[in-house]
């Protein structure tokens, strides 16, 4: 379901009040209580029960009677608290459309003192698992996994853009809310959907930027053509939450896996040919 800046609006004082309440007893419950909530919040039942059947008309929080009667902040909800955050700061003064759905995030365009992109972290529901076997940063037990892995997702990949700009081309970080991350837009697409005149430069500035986040400490992991930008004058490089650093254990195998799949990707597409060897020299001297 996409995210509705015109229901965010309407949310009134007492709804926010419940999905804040909602995450911050989520750390204790996987379902909140009637009773907690409406002790917590302080408001007689029936108008309890009215906000709350709003909050689940609009997709913002979900109810369940398994194991027991209670209520669950989802994805819907946990984005209209960040963008609230976000616009109080007055980061954001509008949100656009959805440019990027992926696994684990989508992402939309959003308006600033200048052009952004709003990529909200959604690991959980679809990925949980997965994520936390490859992500050593997700711990293995504790409640409410999706809220916890889709905030320390996002602070992840701020991190490693905070740690990159502006010496490798990346995205340029603004702020961070929860579970979203507030970054500059790039114009352009993805190589996936990009036809280069000149793709034998392209890839040399892409293994020349690998370069640049090795000698700061940095190897992206996951690195293809679907999170290479390019906007007809240069590449940035995006999706940073699977980052390890270069003392990881297994940092040669996965800056290994990068460089394949990167020069794969070109032999395969434009018969740019340049050999694993020769790029994993040029990265690591």
């Amino acid at each position: 379901m996409a995210i509705s800046a015109d229901r965010i609006r309407e949310l009134h004082k007492y709804e926010i009040r419940i999905l804040l309440i909602l995450e911050r007893l989520m750390r204790r419950y996987r379902w909140v209580p009637f009773d907690i909530i409406k002790k917590t919040l302080g408001l007689s039942e029936s108008e309890v029960n009215y906000r709350l059947g709003r909050l689940m008309g609009w997709g913002f929080v979900r109810f369940d009677t398994v194991p027991y009667e209670g209520y669950s902040l989802i994805f819907q909800g946990y984005d209209a608290l960040a963008l609230i955050s976000l616009t109080k700061k007055s980061i954001i003064q509008a949100l656009g459309c959805m440019i990027g759905e992926g696994k684990e995030a989508v992402i939309y365009e959003g308006l600033g003192l200048s052009p952004l992109a709003l990529k909200f972290h959604h690991v959980g529901q679809r990925s949980f698992q997965s994520a936390r076997v490859t992500r050593d940063y997700i711990p293995e037990e504790g409640n409410c996994p999706w809220l916890l892995a889709s905030r320390l997702s996002a602070e992840r990949e701020y991190e490693a853009l905070r740690t990159l700009h502006p010496d490798v081309s990346v995205p340029l970080p603004v702020d961070i809310n929860r579970h979203t991350v507030v970054m500059e837009f790039i114009p352009g697409a993805t190589l996936n959907r990009c036809s280069l005149e000149d793709p034998r430069d392209v890839l040399l500035e892409i293994i020349e930027n690998v370069g640049k986040a090795y000698e700061l400490g940095v190897i992206h992991s996951d690195l293809s053509e679907y999170n290479v930008m390019h906007d007809g004058f240069r590449c940035y490089l995006i999706d940073w939450p699977q980052w390890v650093s270069t003392d990881h254990t297994n940092a040669e195998e996965l800056l290994t896996r990068d460089l394949e799949n990167i020069t794969r990707y070109f032999s395969r597409r434009y018969r740019v040919e340049i050999p694993f060897i020769e790029a994993y020299q040029m990265v690591t001297g």
